[in-house]
């Protein structure tokens, strides 16, 4: 009981952690709040703590470093040694499906294809010489994104939807965010790219995941353990339940069960994240005008103009053309004739 009471606790925490960051970025009290502690918190930590702290967290979150792309590819290689040495193996003695047993490399190998995409391609670098470009690329609309106004770090004219990423110091055309797991920005040209790679990275971990709970139900079932019993802290013998059962396998596959309890997790963050950026897609949306203000029921909501036809407090966004053309303009970018050559 000891062990599934953890690991759900565990993984309320984390769940809800999650959640509570996604709240406290869109509500400025909450954030306020969160500052006010973290100030409380500075008068008690050493002044040398702290600076060796925001020099770590400087280097990590504001610079370009591979290091996160090195803990991607570390915990990546762990999970699949766990399930070529382990799960594969017992999977074969059990003569599971070979393809089935196969899927998960396919999919890592277009998770790397993609992966290194997403990393190396050029997200939609705004420079002078295609500065001009982009500018007809989208309409303004003098809220978010105001005409004729440029950028103070580069000093060009900013592009509607572009935003200068502190990060990579470049203007980024359709900047939706910079992912400190490929180290690059996600922009118009390489968001396709994002997008395919956490789709195969979400199905491995699923993959890995079913697989993996599939063996441990197989087992179960072949070696007959809901048939035995056993005898509890009070010397009574009680057939074998559920808890019981997950805290023997926990025993004698530990190693499969923290990686299943893994892969679960972190599918499910997976998924969610995926679907989030999918409805985005979908309506045209990127992750930084997302953030800024909500187009669907604010009434003051930037980039918006109001439908006709509709409510009062109905906006629509100015760049949504419909669930095809929305993707087909993720999926096939406006790029300059001079670009298209040099591919």
């Amino acid at each position: 009981m000891d062990f599934l009471v953890l690991f759900l606790f565990y993984l309320a925490f984390l769940l809800i952690g999650v959640a509570m960051i996604c709240i406290f970025t869109k509500n400025q009290r909450l954030k306020s709040l969160v500052l006010g502690g973290a100030q409380v918190c500075s008068c008690i930590i050493p002044q040398c703590l702290q600076r060796a702290a925001q020099r770590l967290l400087h280097q990590l979150f504001h610079t370009r470093n591979p290091s996160f792309i090195v803990l991607h590819l570390l915990l990546q290689g762990l999970v699949y040694a766990e399930y070529t040495l382990e799960i594969f193996g017992y999977c074969q003695e059990l003569e599971f499906y070979l393809p089935y047993l196969l899927l998960p490399y396919l999919l890592l190998g277009v998770n790397l294809v993609f992966f290194t995409l997403t990393c190396s391609a050029n997200p939609g670098i705004i420079n002078k010489t295609n500065e001009s470009f982009f500018l007809q690329v989208y309409r303004f609309d003098d809220v978010m994104f105001p005409e004729n106004s440029r950028c103070f770090t580069c000093g060009l004219r900013k592009p509607a939807r572009s935003k200068h990423c502190r990060v990579c110091d470049h203007c980024v055309h359709r900047f939706d965010h910079h992912c400190i797991w490929v180290n690059n920005c996600i922009g118009a040209w390489n968001t396709r790219y994002f997008l395919i790679y956490l789709l195969t990275l979400a199905a491995s971990a699923a993959t890995i995941a079913i697989l993996s709970a599939a063996f441990l139900v197989q087992l179960v079932a072949v070696s007959d353990l809901y048939q035995e019993t056993y005898i509890d802290d009070f010397g009574h013998l009680q057939s074998v339940d559920t808890v019981f059962l997950i805290q023997y396998l926990f025993l004698a596959f530990p190693r499969i069960i923290f990686l299943l309890g893994f892969v679960m997790v972190l599918s499910l963050l997976l998924a969610g994240y995926l679907c989030f950026l999918l409805y985005l897609a979908a309506t045209n949306q990127t992750t930084n005008e997302w953030y800024k203000g909500d187009w669907t029921w604010c009434q003051n909501c930037p980039m918006v103009t109001w439908s006709p036809s509709a409510e009062p407090h109905i906006c629509q966004n100015i760049h949504s053309h419909g669930f095809w053309s929305n993707l087909r303009e993720i999926f096939l970018p406006a790029i300059p004739c001079y670009e298209k050559k040099k591919k």
